[in-house]
């Protein structure tokens, strides 16, 4: 019996942004960063909200947002007593916004809030799932919320929002995407509808990913991309993710300021698939995605289908002009291997790595984590 819980409503298209007319005479509690604050993106977001509402701006958002971000923002948000929160930014902003409403819900009285998710970037798919990645500043371990309570109930993907994001995040978000797509595919919980969201977001990245890199400006690519994002997010919502994103969370959490969550993922992507792929099932899970996106075309080997799965990550990667390794990120070795510990630590304890398809052991952890250096 498959299970499927779909809460979300998406509007997406051009002009999209304009749904939020619809409310009035509300009190509205809008997630940000410094940097869209400034830049513009708060000022087309407000365009779109009715005079009629209060809107109280939080924009102290950070990257790999920490409980302490999330502490403050939940202040703020109670002594506004807010009917409506929209988080706009990045997997970030998402991510600090879903924190704020799971600890309001653990609260006396609770918080009916209603949540609209308007990611700035073409990548994480939080605005339809039940995840919160908070990192813990002490540990360096990144914490997962799992919880529906947290689904937006809303979400808009408007292409606008996403044209003037500069290549190098276009590229680390993209590949999150990928990597998103890629674990669902073959995670432990999979299902045929799982499948269907991840193959189109593997097609709509392998046909507009590189057009968006190269020319940021093309609005067709940016719409693809966007809903991709949204389609690898159900996606793994639904199967869950895997070893990579396990790698990817204790890395982005000890050397955050390094190496963003999508960078950490290209640098693993290749080695995780060559680990899982040592199982024949796994291997024609992969196999089967590559035929079916067109990234393997023929009558080839399982083998060969997921090599050319493989080389299209590594020609992705080289065309946008990502890090290829660890030290390419600026790591010194000393520095990598004081931290070796740590990172496997939490490789193994991230909840990620529950939904992997092939069990992974502290010493196939510390394996890929050299290989990758």
């Amino acid at each position: 019996m498959h299970t499927i819980f779909l809460k979300t409503k998406i509007y997406s298209g051009i002009g999209s942004l304009q749904v939020l007319s619809a409310y009035r005479n509300q009190k509205i509690f809008l997630v940000c960063d410094e940097f869209l604050l400034g830049s513009g993106g708060v000022r087309q977001l407000l365009e779109a909200v009715d005079n009629s509402c209060e809107v109280r701006i939080f924009h102290k958002v950070v990257p790999d947002p920490p409980m302490d971000t999330v502490a403050k923002a939940l202040v703020e948000f109670q002594r506004f007593a807010p009917q409506v929160m929209i988080a706009l930014g990045g997997g970030s902003a998402i991510d600090t916004a879903k924190g704020v409403l799971y600890f309001s819900k653990q609260m006396p009285g609770g918080s009916d809030v209603r949540l609209i998710a308007v990611p700035t970037t073409s990548g994480t798919g939080s605005e339809v799932t039940s995840v919160s990645v908070l990192t813990d500043e002490e540990s360096h371990a990144k914490h997962m919320i799992v919880d529906d309570s947290i689904l937006p109930d809303e979400a808009i993907l408007d292409a606008r929002l996403v044209l003037s994001v500069p290549p190098r995040i276009t590229a680390n978000t993209g590949v999150d995407v990928l990597t998103h797509a890629l674990e669902a595919y073959v995670g432990l919980r999979a299902d045929p509808f799982s499948d269907a969201m991840a193959e189109k977001a593997v097609e709509f990245v392998y046909s507009s990913l590189l057009t968006c890199y190269s020319n940021g400006s093309d609005l067709e690519a940016r719409t693809r991309m966007h809903e991709a994002s949204t389609f690898a997010g159900i996606a793994f919502n639904k199967a869950g993710l895997g070893l990579s994103h396990a790698l990817a969370h204790s890395l982005g959490g000890v050397f955050h300021s390094y190496i963003p969550h999508g960078l950490a993922n290209a640098l693993v992507l290749k080695e995780v698939i060559l680990f899982n792929g040592k199982a024949p099932a796994v291997c024609a899970r992969y196999a089967d995605l590559a035929r079916r996106t067109g990234i393997s075309v023929g009558t080839k080997s399982d083998q060969d289908a997921v090599w050319d799965l493989i080389r299209y990550v590594e020609d992705l990667k080289f065309q946008m002009k990502m890090p290829g390794t660890i030290r390419d990120c600026g790591i010194s070795r000393k520095e990598y291997d004081h931290s070796l510990a740590t990172l496997t630590l939490n490789t193994l304890k991230d909840w990620s790595l529950s939904l992997n398809p092939t069990k992974a052991a502290a010493e196939d952890v510390v394996k890929i984590l050299n290989s990758i250096y």
